[in-house]
């Protein structure tokens, strides 16, 4: 099964994302946010101590999630697209088709788990217009998304720390 969990910034989405595996007996949460200067420690550290206690063992992943093979498991928390996306944009030696990459990485976790959540973030709809860079980033996203809620077994939006079911049943 595969579960997308989406919103904007601040929205719960990572607190959703979590609860749909607090039945899970093993889980492991895959974090892909580099830490690039103060803010992005800070984060990674709030995100640890709201992970204390519930079980999940941290696999640190920037790039590359179609080689990584983890133990098989109950479930994977994703966290999260944006930030993968980010990376494999920006690498070193980007992929010609960075989303084409993505979903293959995607489709190699979700046979290696019971249930994949995706967290993934919404961009690009303040119809601002950015330097190119960051409008291939938006459209990647755009793109990214769309090919994930097509795939997902179930689409949940998180607003205001609502979580609205777009697709499926909601499980949590």
């Amino acid at each position: 099964m595969i579960s997308l969990v989406t919103g904007g910034s601040k929205c719960g989405r990572s607190r959703y994302a979590e609860s749909l595996l607090k039945t899970a007996d093993s889980k492991i949460y895959l974090a892909t946010m580099q830490p690039f200067g103060e803010e992005a420690y800070r984060t990674i550290e709030r995100h640890r101590r709201l992970r204390e206690n519930k079980g999940f063992t941290t696999v640190e992943r920037y790039t590359d999630l179609e080689t990584l093979a983890v133990p098989r498991c109950d479930g994977i928390l994703l966290e999260c697209i944006a930030n993968l996306l980010a990376n494999e944009m920006f690498s070193e030696t980007p992929a010609d088709d960075v989303t084409g990459k993505i979903m293959k990485g995607i489709s190699h976790l979700a046979v290696q788990t019971g249930h994949l959540v995706v967290v993934t973030s919404q961009v690009g709809a303040d119809g601002i217009t950015y330097s190119p860079e960051t409008m291939s980033y938006i459209e990647n996203m755009g793109r990214l998304n769309s090919l994930l809620a097509e795939i997902a077994d179930n689409v949940t939006e998180c607003v205001y720390g609502i979580p609205v079911t777009l697709k499926g049943e909601r499980i949590c």
